[in-house]
């Protein structure tokens, strides 16, 4: 299978993906915000956002000084679009798995089909269930 259109091997490593997933959804975030959401450490989460930003995948603006320092993110429209066209290209990936509409053949790993017979029993089953049919008499 070859890899669709517009998945990004920028985007595709989890932490990355869940930063720009978490940005998709704000205008602007903050670095403590995003840090806490995804379970990062400050490093971490600084090296991701370094890395997406050298793609110009996203904007870092860091306002006021000293103690009172805030750095905060937003996704540019070159990220959003390179998002947006890497989550189509995991949906095509996914459908493309996915089993046959009802009526075409079930895939190779399917359980067998219900015929309304019962299931065949292994000789330890039917041992028991004979044992406790003469228990009952």
């Amino acid at each position: 299978m070859s890899t669709p259109s517009g998945f990004d091997e920028l985007i595709h490593p989890a932490t990355r993906l869940s930063v720009v997933a978490l940005l998709a959804a704000a205008e602007w975030a903050d670095f403590p915000f995003v840090r806490d959401s995804l379970s990062l450490s400050d490093s971490a989460l600084s090296k991701q956002l370094h890395t997406l930003e050298e793609a110009g995948y996203l904007e870092i603006r860091k306002e006021g000084g000293g103690r009172k320092r805030r750095t905060r993110v937003r996704l540019t429209a070159r990220g959003r679009s390179a998002f947006e066209g890497h989550v189509a290209a995991l949906r095509a990936i996914v459908e493309s798995a996915t089993p046959a509409a009802p009526g075409g053949p079930p895939p190779d790993d399917a359980p067998p089909a219900a015929t309304g017979s019962p299931a065949p029993q292994s000789p330890d089953t039917r041992t028991q269930h004979h044992r406790h049919a003469k228990a009952g008499r």
